[in-house]
């Protein structure tokens, strides 16, 4: 079994790799841009969670990386889309200007498009087998089109300016945020050839993570400061945005994150016996401090 620092330390050295070799062509200052939030730091969740699914449903995590670095790309894509002037124009992410701010809004647009694109030429350029990098490609795209974290950031701007209800909170939410940490688990157990009941858990446990997950950035976002977040503090509620710290109230927030992460360990222990990194996990980020 990994620790998440070596973990982290393991997908760092391959993402440093990524479009390194673009330096000599005339396009190179795309991939600057590309390199420049891929590399900026993070807690490498989503891509830790594949390697991590894939390893206790019996697969090869080196064979899997491909399709972890893919999910990191994905990711990083919708951090530089949703800093952009058109839709949060914020000027800091993980403590650094945001993409937009240091190559200007065309080229960070575009470096979103391009890390897009790249993240399913990883998953499908990885050493996994055919069937295993396709089923991989499938659920990445399920979990960012209509009805994933695109419609949900869909659904943010449609609802914005008027008081939702926590139903509708969480139909946002659950795309936005949720959608792609329910990938990670099930790429993890789709890149290893794991079994319906092990594909279901690990849904099961992205799901209630990633709830868990954006309450507490809710919740972070009222009580941390912008130097141990890496990014401004009290903007959701200076532009007036629904959340569940609004909604519930930071002791209801409290109450339902651990609620969240007890499920998710409960779900995750009916189908897999090697559960010991992952509640570890669960516990800690939600426990975090940014």
């Amino acid at each position: 079994m990994f620790s998440a620092e070596e973990y982290r330390l393991k997908i760092e050295s391959e993402l440093e790799k990524c479009f390194a070799a673009a330096s000599e062509l005339p396009q190179k200052g795309l991939a600057e841009a590309m390199r420049y939030s891929l590399l900026a730091g993070g807690k490498r969740i989503r891509p830790m969670l594949v390697l991590e699914f894939c390893r206790i449903a019996g697969g090869d995590v080196d064979k899997a990386m491909g399709a972890a670095l893919g999910i990191e790309m994905l990711h990083t894509y919708s951090l530089i889309h949703d800093d952009l002037p058109c839709m949060d124009n914020d000027e800091l992410r993980r403590g650094k200007p945001t993409n937009h701010v240091v190559y200007g809004e065309c080229t960070a647009t575009l470096a979103g498009d391009a890390l897009q694109a790249e993240a399913f030429g990883s998953v499908l350029r990885s050493a996994l087998p055919a069937e295993n990098r396709a089923n991989c490609a499938e659920i990445l795209a399920d979990a960012v089109g209509l009805d994933g974290m695109c419609g949900g950031q869909y659904l943010d701007m449609l609802w914005e300016g008027r008081e939702l209800t926590e139903q509708e909170l969480t139909e946002i939410n659950s795309r936005k945020t949720g959608a792609l940490l329910v990938a990670a688990c099930q790429m993890g157990v789709a890149a290893a050839g794991g079994s319906r009941l092990m594909m279901d858990a690990a849904g099961h446990f992205g799901a209630a993570l990633g709830m868990a997950f954006q309450i507490k950035d809710d919740m972070l976002d009222v009580t941390s400061t912008d130097e141990e977040l890496g990014k401004p503090v009290g903007s959701d509620a200076q532009e007036k945005k629904n959340t569940y710290a609004v909604l519930m109230g930071l002791e209801g927030c409290r109450k339902t994150v651990e609620k969240l992460t007890d499920l998710a360990k409960t779900v995750l222990r009916e189908a897999f016996e090697d559960t010991e990194f992952l509640c570890s996990l669960a516990d800690a980020l939600a426990n975090r401090k940014k």
